[in-house]
């Protein structure tokens, strides 16, 4: 009876009408906005001019599509967990707002047009870029990695990291080495800034059993590794300058967000409070979009003073 009544609960939920807006939720548009603006800076620094919008608008659109498509899949996927813990419970899914089946559905429409779109459109190498990001973020990271291992969003951090290589393909066709260094710049930043969530968010975690590294190796542990990390997120930051793929202008900028982004990371480790945390979380995020606008800036702001 109870199975028969679970089908029924779902028959029903599958019928009722959905508001854009749970749609939309499922796809995590301010990441994928901040994802899309690491793209079009790929674009931007592949070419020295402007960036004709017939390749602008599909490339956009396209790594958008698929980006949310992945997005959409990580909420299927985790949405047995996602009703357990305080800061997920009520997402669409696990509120029972948007049914399983419409969720794929809205997924797979995303990743097929997305991927059509970036393939006839643009390039194929593009094309078949974006999606293999897709699976390393929704299904490598989302299904394996997330359950398997603390390092998980090291590794699994590469499928975020890659849209400045994406946008940079998409003008070019082909992978530079000045693209894989603006993918290093967002993989480097990736671990502190979700460790500094992870930490905040740790009880939830270790209530769904999530590995996360402070569920794993403690919240001391941790704090060291985030500090770590912007030590090499800073010299990292430099490279992009040492090469001549920019100027002093990105230089100064790099210098000043890399300095603040230490400075959150030395008082999360050595004298945090309640909320420190959440603020280096908050931080990381105006982080890699200013050192991106800055990048942007620095690229097309020279030219024209020269």
């Amino acid at each position: 009876m109870t199975k028969v009544a679970t089908n029924i609960e779902a028959e029903a939920l599958d019928d009722k009408p959905v508001s854009w807006r749970e749609y939309y939720e499922i796809t995590k548009p301010k990441v994928v906005a901040l994802l899309v603006l690491t793209a079009l800076v790929g674009m931007s620094l592949s070419v020295p001019g402007a960036i004709p919008w017939q390749v602008l608008i599909p490339a956009m659109l396209g790594i958008g599509l698929l980006s949310s498509a992945a997005a959409a899949i990580n909420h299927i996927v985790d949405q047995r967990i996602d009703a357990i813990m305080a800061r997920t419970h009520d997402r669409p899914l696990p509120n029972g707002r948007i049914s399983n089946q419409k969720a794929i559905a809205f997924a797979t429409l995303l990743s097929v047009v997305g991927f059509v779109m970036l393939y006839l459109l643009i390039n194929p190498i593009t094309a078949w870029l974006t999606f293999a990001g897709l699976v390393g973020y929704s299904v490598i990271y989302t299904m394996y990695l997330k359950r398997a291992t603390p390092q998980n969003i090291t590794i699994g951090g590469l499928a975020g990291a890659i849209p400045p290589l994406l946008g940079w393909t998409a003008m070019t066709g082909e992978v530079h080495p000045h693209a894989l260094l603006l993918v290093l710049l967002v993989f480097v930043w990736t671990p502190p800034h979700f460790w500094a969530l992870a930490i905040h968010r740790r009880d939830d975690y270790a209530k769904v059993n999530i590995p996360m590294l402070p569920v794993t190796h403690g919240i001391n542990f941790t704090k060291t590794q985030i500090l770590l990390y912007t030590i090499l997120q800073f010299v990292v930051g430099l490279l992009p300058y040492l090469v001549g793929m920019s100027s002093w202008i990105y230089l100064i900028g790099a210098c000043v967000l890399n300095l603040v982004f230490f400075a959150y990371a030395w008082k999360l480790k050595f004298n945090a409070e309640a909320d420190t945390a959440m603020k280096t979380f908050r931080f990381s995020i105006v982080h890699l979009m200013v050192l991106f606008v800055v990048l942007l800036a620095d690229h097309y702001i020279l030219p024209m003073a020269s």
